[in-house]
């Protein structure tokens, strides 16, 4: 190959830099390189300082490890440098014991300083008498003046302090007064007029009518205090207060304490609605024409519904503030506040603003008259005066709210009725059954008569109330209709009468069960003293041989009758006469005895006539 000519291989050198980025025109972009602090710290990591020295793993073995350094190559002594460890086993007891040695010199040096007074010597310091005569005026005057500067000190950084309070509180308030404020005409309608901002309390875009105003005006709280809103509100003060339409002359009850300004507001919507309520009720009041007229006397509507009861409506104001003091706790006054009719009133106002927003429709042609759509029709499908003046005629708020005050109040009379028959008549029983389904107008309760132990035989009075707003209709079981008005004693003697009743029905069914036969049944009984109240009812059962027979007469006033007749064969006490000769004439039933009701055992009368039967019942 050495005779071959030689060739020039041109070598480049490599990049000591790195690229880090190549243009699209093709320039390249170098690392930047390292500085000589990054390069130490860039070496020193390399280092594995996990990896302990050569001395410190191995042992020392005497002399064979002496040959064994004899041994070592002079390459290795010229390469890297190896620290030699020691040969000598005790080396470190010797280190640890001469450092002990050396502090306990150095102890018994000092030691020797102190005790001996050859080495050093302690002179005392000469004090200054004038320091030590300084009057205690002087010394209070000094420390004074320091407190002082120190309360300056202090005073200045609270000053500092509190103006960076006020103006984070200030900063905050106009964030908080934003966000209440946007919260505000999320709930409520608000304009601003001028530089004020002013606010919608009145239910006209409801479709109320009432001619109040009901504005409020929206003002920025200016208190420094972070526990109240920074949002405030003026109201006009005849809507201030709290108010209420109470039936009854009963104020309702208030929380006293600074409320928030949401809750002042809806305050003052509820009076405003209260005091249209009591306005439209007192026009009605006023134009309807009844029997007895009602009266309207300031904040307050009286009505007589029935005869003895009086119907009162009152315009209630209280501030939350004041407390009434007057009650006391051990007499409490009765609950004679209907929260229904109250609850009712302001439903029925939000109704009739309901129909004045959607019964407004435009007539076409323009010249027609307003109301409603089928008023304006005409050919042979046109409504004639009649049934155009029916369309007109529509209830008032007060007729409507008298006709439910009636209705509850015949409601009331008729429970407590069936409550007081119910607490002092225990034989029959009467239990009610109230729907909980009912109208503002109409509701029902299903009235049962049992006795106790014979639910199963005794079913024949179940009665149906409709109760209305001026009379009571009764259904019975088998669909007879009975009306009664709405006086209390009528429903009482009603009732008394069916539990009469309700007995002689029981003995008819008791004796079909011990098999006894019925002669006869009448719930209207002609013979005997006068019924006061409804009439008296009767039957007469055999017994099933034929031989013995019961009478029952029940009353709602005279009570209960029972007579017993006996065979003619065991009565002793008749007289033999010359007319009736023939043995068969023996065998029909004598007079009739009357049964010690009162004397006779069981719990009621269902029982006590079981037992009787049961007595005069032949064995078999």
């Amino acid at each position: 190959m050495s005779g071959c000519p030689a060739v020039r291989v041109s070598i480049e050198s490599t990049c000591e830099k790195q690229v880090q980025e190549v243009a699209l025109d093709g320039t390249e972009t170098y690392v930047p390189p390292l500085s000589m602090s990054q390069n130490l710290a860039k070496l020193a990591q390399r280092i594995d300082f996990s990896q302990g020295s050569d001395s410190e793993e191995e042992v020392i073995e005497g002399e064979p490890r002496d040959r064994e350094w004899t041994k070592q190559e002079p390459e290795e002594e010229e390469g890297t440098v190896k620290f030699q460890p020691s040969l000598w086993p005790w080396d470190s007891v010797r280190n640890n014991l001469r450092s002990a040695l050396t502090e306990m010199c150095v102890l018994h040096d000092v030691l020797s300083v102190v005790k001996e007074k050859k080495y050093m010597a302690l002179d005392p310091v000469s004090q200054d008498l004038t320091a030590s005569k300084t009057p205690q005026v002087f010394q209070l005057i000094s420390k004074k003046k320091s407190l002082g500067t120190a309360a300056q000190l202090l005073l200045k950084g609270a000053e500092k302090l509190s103006k960076s309070v006020a103006e984070n509180q200030e900063n905050r308030r106009q964030r908080d007064f934003n966000s209440e404020l946007l919260r505000l005409r999320s709930q409520w309608k608000l304009r601003k007029v001028g530089d004020k901002i002013l606010g919608d309390l009145s239910y006209r875009s409801a479709g109320s009518l009432f001619p109040h105003h009901g504005t409020f005006e929206v003002l920025k709280n200016t208190d420094i205090d972070l526990d109240k809103n920074d949002l405030d509100g003026s109201i006009s003060p005849d809507i201030g207060d709290l108010g209420t339409v109470a039936l009854f002359r009963r104020p309702p009850k208030t929380k006293a304490g600074t409320q928030q300004w949401h809750v002042k507001l809806e305050a003052a919507q509820n009076v405003l609605l209260c005091k249209e309520i009591f306005a439209q009720l007192s026009r009605e009041a006023v134009q309807i024409k009844s029997q007895i007229p009602h009266i309207v006397v300031k904040n307050q509507i009286i009505s007589q519904p029935f005869p003895g009861l009086q119907l009162s409506i009152s315009l209630c104001h209280s501030t939350g503030e004041k407390k009434n003091h007057r009650a006391s706790p051990e007499k409490p006054k009765p609950d004679d506040h209907l929260y229904v009719l109250e609850h009712n009133l302001h439903q029925m106002m939000r109704e009739f603003h309901k129909q004045q927003l959607s019964s407004v429709v435009m007539p076409h042609p323009a010249s027609a008259p307003f109301g409603h759509k089928r008023m304006r029709l005409a050919g042979p499908m046109a409504y004639d005066k009649a049934e155009i003046f029916s369309l007109q005629q529509n209830e008032g708020l007060l007729e409507k709210i008298i006709k439910q005050a009636k209705h509850i109040f015949l409601r009331s009379r008729t429970a407590r009725t069936i409550d007081s028959l119910a607490s002092r008549i225990e034989d029959p029983q009467i239990q009610a059954h109230w729907s909980n389904i009912n109208d503002v107008y109409e509701s029902s309760v299903k009235v049962l008569i049992t006795s106790q132990g014979y639910e199963q035989i005794c079913k024949s009075i179940q009665l149906q109330l409709n109760i209305g707003v001026e009379q009571i209709r009764v259904v019975h079981r088998d669909g007879r209709v009975v009306t009664l008005s709405h006086q209390e004693q009528e429903l009482q003697d009603f009732l008394l009468s069916q539990m009469s009743q309700h007995q002689v029905h029981a003995v008819q069914q008791l004796a079909k069960v011990m098999g006894w036969h019925v002669l006869s049944f009448s719930n209207h009984v002609g013979l005997g003293p006068v019924e006061s109240i409804g009439n008296a009812s009767a039957v007469t059962v055999a017994s099933p041989n034929g031989e013995y027979a019961i009478s029952v007469r029940n009353g709602p006033e005279s009570g209960c009758k029972v007579l017993v007749q006996f065979p003619r064969s065991q009565t002793k006490e008749l007289p033999k006469s010359d007319v009736i000769q023939d043995a068969k004439w023996s065998h029909l039933r004598g007079p009739s005895k009357e049964v010690h009701w009162s004397r006779m055992e069981g719990r009621n009368f269902v029982y006590k006539m079981e037992l009787l039967m049961a007595a005069l019942t032949p064995c078999p």
